[in-house]
């Protein structure tokens, strides 16, 4: 995060988050799947097919 606001670091259509995790020591995708966790509700699924 910037002084101004949130950047973009890279976008790609087939992203991996060993660089960016083994360099903030942070699990970036465990902290998405509970963010995922906590906040999927029905309202906000998507219904796939017929």
């Amino acid at each position: 995060r910037a002084a101004r606001g949130p950047l973009v670091m890279e976008v790609n259509a087939s992203p991996g988050l060993e660089g960016i995790e083994k360099t903030t020591g942070v699990d970036i995708a465990g902290r998405m799947i509970q963010w995922i966790e906590r906040h999927a509700t029905p309202e906000f699924c998507l219904k796939i097919g017929g």
